[in-house]
């Protein structure tokens, strides 16, 4: 065979299923180094995570993309990404650990089923808490409530035009908005909650839209002076049914410290729009905003 033979026959095109075979490779060397590394960041920097409800209305809205802090309060098996942390057999307990503060918006999983949840912790461990006529008492005293501005939107679920007063929440340093729904009320008035150690109380700051810490299916039962004070309870029995209620439709409980995945810090961004929702004001801007 000739060099001209030689250079003819490597130059000859290609067949379509030597190009497809070929990117298949690329694309494989490709992944298997970038889903390790993301695998590595999303499970000990930051995650961002979807918002599929209207629970933390007017904080966060339903599309919103938010970013989690991992590394806020330390690392437990459940800040393995997908919830992988119930299903691989790691020790429990945090490392690295740091207290979370109240006002803090924190992702983690509830503790009856393996749902992601975010929420406002409200109660610290050994803190008591009480809601009387929408008002939240910490340790017998209400929490600084002023009224803010009154708002109208569309839900996104029901797509029903609802009203609500907006009130700023402060304890200390840190405040927080809330909506208090006109004709709907969701826990108005709670028995008393002692947190106990290694337990955290959270609310929806959307507070009659929100299945969260107020309600009782998923704590244990008062002891004999009306106080909830203990963890760790399977959920409570249906009056209905006779049977306990499924864990997907329990409330969360105390939240152990060890369910925490993080701290929501930022909406990055998101596919909410005002002009969806009708409302009336517009709710804040949603672009990079933190929480």
């Amino acid at each position: 065979m000739s060099t001209e033979d030689v250079a003819v026959s490597e130059d000859k095109p290609k067949s379509f299923g030597d190009i497809v075979r070929k990117e298949l490779r690329e694309w494989g060397a490709t992944l298997s180094i970038f889903v390790p590394l993301f695998l590595i960041f999303s499970g000990l920097v930051y995650e961002l995570r979807v918002i599929p409800s209207e629970s933390m209305v007017p904080n966060l809205q339903v599309g919103d993309r938010v970013t989690v802090n991992k590394f806020a309060y330390g690392y437990s098996r459940h800040s393995m990404p997908f919830s992988l942390g119930r299903y691989v057999p790691l020790p429990e307990g945090r490392v690295f650990a740091s207290q979370p503060k109240r006002g803090d918006v924190v992702v983690f999983e509830h503790p009856h089923t393996p749902r992601v949840m975010i929420k406002r912790l409200i109660g610290l461990p050994g803190d008591e808490i009480q809601v009387r006529n929408g008002q939240i008492y910490l340790d017998g005293q209400p929490i600084e409530r002023t009224f803010e501005r009154g708002i109208t939107y569309v839900e996104h679920k029901d797509r029903m035009r609802v009203g609500a007063r907006e009130y700023r929440e402060a304890v200390g340093d840190e405040s927080w908005l809330t909506h208090d729904m006109e004709r709907r009320n969701g826990y108005e008035n709670t028995p008393t909650f002692h947190v106990p150690e290694g337990h955290f109380l959270f609310m929806g700051d959307n507070r009659d839209n929100s299945l969260d810490g107020r309600a009782g299916i998923g704590h244990c039962p008062p002891n004999a002076a009306g106080v909830i004070d203990q963890a760790g309870c399977e959920p409570r029995i249906n009056q209905v049914t006779g049977r306990p209620y499924e864990p997907d439709d329990a409330s969360i409980g105390f939240v152990p410290f060890s369910n925490l995945i993080g701290r929501a810090d930022t909406v990055l961004f998101t596919t909410y729009r005002c002009s969806r929702a009708d409302a009336q004001p517009c709710m804040k801007k949603r672009l990079w905003r933190g929480l």
